[in-house]
């Protein structure tokens, strides 16, 4: 199996590749085009071949689980078949099966490319040409439909070959599967045999009451199966469902790479799948690598209590980077009641995000971030938009995602300068700030609140940091663009309700919304459709998107 990979890229930039010892479980995900499904293709070439291909996007190299002797010699019980009439076999040379395949090799060479793997370029080709490859299995939206086809019953003195085979022959491996089939559909997965000599997957209303029932062709067994329903009735959700289930649980092999294994798959039944299939590697030498789109299966992955490894690829500007997210950190994410609320999980799947105080801010900031990409080619796209509940929780949010190498962006009101203390000082926490100059920043806030104060005006509703002239103006400026640098940028002019006055939108939070959405029109084929300027929050967003496309970025964990 595979032991070890090593990407190309590292966390960020300017760091080493990301080398990852692989666990039962390896799930790959990031935004779109950002290579997960091309380095499962580039993982499925190297268990073929056993090369470090150097024309590779992705994956630099990687290393083979060495086996001892025993294993060697049960994976030789397991491939070797009796020997054909008349056939020659060249001295020290063992005849050697796959599924689909029968070839002679050398019996010294094979058990020492199994038992070091890596020592050569010759070993590492051996240990897959001769084995890895028929051992790897490559789950995508084809292959786990035929999974579940009707198929021969095979020689029933002999091992099975395929899942169905293996499945039929053995009780305690239908038993398994049949509870999470029931667990996910309320129907009993059942091998039907009736078909001579074929095979057939049905899902039954009832239990089979005993394994001779389901695997005979008394008149009980023909009874028993002419109520269940083939397979290949049910939805495309269903049948890739079972398809990778079954693979799993009954399949034969070491590597198992899946993309998108959530197709089809409502979220419930994503999480299930991930939790499932998870269970079913733990404990085994079993390697699932998978790319995926779903917070959900992620979710389920973790929550099975399986070792599992989460690695966050992106590529923007022909930079890629990969960065391995530690599992306790996610269960952050999932275990907060407000993260979970927010559906901030998500993040994982797009480039970058941003974090308003409420939901009124957020949608306006993502109907204006819209707006900038699809008419201004500016903005940035590939963005989420969540938020808060407030201004004092902003930061619950961003601090994880920075965390897990995410660029999160935030936007607070001006009156943020009246939060000192712990408010203060956790948002700059989760914006990472250095120490020093956390100390700074708070003196300056402190400062600012004061001179605001002073001036006897609320900084939200009279104009924000206009309210103030001269060298008091200026440093709270320059304190705003601080904040700026760490991702975190406040509306200067006030609040949310402070921004495009020239639409004539009422100041009250009620009605703001609704009516500067109908100013800024609906269709952009008429007349009156609001587009976008180089000014006002037009050109708020584009500081914000020139922060989050920046890979020197400060406020990001390395």
């Amino acid at each position: 199996m595979l032991q070890t990979i090593t990407l190309r890229a590292g966390a960020t930039p300017a760091t080493p590749p990301q080398a990852i010892t692989l666990t039962p479980v390896t799930v790959f995900v990031g935004p779109n085009n950002s290579g997960k499904s091309k380095l499962l293709a580039e993982l499925a070439q190297f268990c073929a071949s056993g090369t470090q291909n150097e024309a590779a996007l992705l994956l630099a190299r990687a290393s083979i689980t060495p086996l001892s002797d025993d294993e060697i010699k049960k994976i030789l019980r397991r491939m070797r078949p009796p020997a054909n009439p008349n056939e020659v076999l060249a001295p020290g040379n063992v005849i050697l099966k796959s599924a689909h395949n029968r070839f002679q090799v050398s019996l010294l060479e094979f058990t020492a490319a199994l038992l070091n793997p890596n020592e050569s370029p010759s070993r590492s080709n051996y240990a897959c040409s001769w084995f890895l490859r028929y051992h790897t299995l490559m789950l995508d939206a084809v292959t786990r439909m035929t999974l579940i086809n009707e198929g021969p019953a095979g020689d029933l003195l002999a091992d099975g070959n395929t899942p169905i085979q293996v499945l039929f022959r053995k009780d305690d491996l239908r038993s398994k599967l049949r509870e999470k089939i029931f667990d996910a559909f309320g129907l009993y997965f059942t091998i039907d045999p009736t078909n001579v000599p074929n095979l057939r997957i049905k899902l039954s209303p009832s239990q089979p009451r005993s394994s001779q029932i389901e695997r005979g062709w008394s008149q009980e067994s023909v009874d028993f199966h002419s109520m269940g329903q083939d397979i290949q009735q049910f939805s495309d959700g269903v049948k890739a469902f079972t398809g990778i289930l079954t693979a799993v649980t009954a399949g034969d092999p070491s590597v198992i790479l899946a993309d998108e294994p959530e197709a089809f798959l409502h979220p419930a039944l994503s999480f299930k799948l991930g939790k499932d299939i998870a269970e079913a590697t733990a404990g085994s030498k079993k390697r699932l690598i998978v790319a995926t789109h779903s917070p959900d299966f992620v979710m389920g992955c973790i929550q099975s209590g399986s070792p599992v490894n989460i690695i966050r690829l992106t590529y923007r500007s022909g930079v890629a980077t990969a960065r391995v997210l530690a599992s306790e950190k996610l269960l952050k994410l999932m275990r907060n009641p407000l993260l979970r609320s927010t559906g901030v999980l998500a993040a994982l799947f797009y480039e970058f995000v941003v974090v308003t105080e409420a939901d009124a801010d957020r949608a306006f900031y993502q109907e204006i971030n819209e707006r900038l990409v699809r008419f201004n080619s500016r903005g940035v796209p590939n963005t989420l938009f969540l938020n808060a509940q407030n201004r004092q929780t902003v930061d619950q949010i961003i601090g994880p995602l920075r965390e897990l190498g995410i660029p999160a962006a935030a936007i607070i009101d001006v009156d943020v300068v009246k939060e000192g203390g712990t408010v203060f000082s956790r948002l700059l926490d989760s914006a990472f700030v250095p120490g020093i100059t956390k100390q700074s920043l708070a003196t300056a806030r402190a400062q600012i609140h004061t001179a605001f104060k002073a001036t006897g005006k609320d900084p939200v509703t009279t104009g924000g940091v206009d309210i103030l002239t001269g060298s008091e103006r200026e440093a709270a400026k320059e304190f705003f663009s601080r904040l700026a640098e760490y991702g975190v940028f406040v509306v200067e002019r006030g609040a949310l309700e402070s921004w495009l006055p020239n639409l004539g939108a009422s100041f009250h939070k009620d009605e703001w919304l609704p009516k500067v959405f109908e100013a800024m029109g609906e269709d952009p084929a008429q007349p009156g459709y609001v587009k976008g300027t180089s000014d006002d929050v037009w050109e708020f967003l584009d500081k914000i998107a020139r922060w989050l496309r920046d890979p020197s970025r400060k406020g990001i964990p390395m």
